[in-house]
């Protein structure tokens, strides 16, 4: 790729460590969920957090990209992400992705195909993450 911008994080003390930006606009203290066998400390994201939050604000903007080159409007788009993290069959740990995209003022059908568009030829996330991860998307329209 031809880079338009670069954003670099440094991490501490893995999972239950601190992350931030060389920038700061984010710091973070992690820990460890409960469920994985760890202290679960409260109001502390997990990495899945992270890249949860980062991958709907990707597919979103993505989205709103996909829709303009389609001479149509998604601005009332709703992007949620839920990811999971569990282990995998080959050994060690992956992460399961569902997206879930609502388009209130599109019809469904339309919705759909906007939403696969932005998934198979837009979005960078889907990019970088198709054939390594369980990705369902699930869309919702007028």
């Amino acid at each position: 790729i031809k880079p338009l911008y670069t954003a670099t994080a440094t991490a501490t003390g893995g999972r239950n460590g601190h992350s931030e930006t060389t920038d700061h606009s984010v710091s973070v203290d992690l820990s460890v969920r409960k469920e994985m066998g760890g202290p679960g400390l409260p109001g502390t994201p997990t990495p899945e957090h992270l890249f949860a939050a980062g991958y709907a604000a990707c597919f979103g903007g993505a989205l709103d990209f996909a829709a303009k080159q389609m001479k149509t409007d998604a601005a009332d788009a709703i992007v949620t992400c839920s990811t999971s993290v569990g282990p995998r069959e080959g050994g060690g740990f992956g992460i399961a992705v569902k997206m879930h995209v609502k388009l209130p003022s599109m019809p469904v059908a339309e919705a759909r195909v906007l939403a696969e568009e932005t998934h198979n030829k837009i979005c960078p996330y889907s990019h970088a993450t198709r054939g390594n991860i369980d990705f369902t998307l699930e869309v919702e329209g007028a």
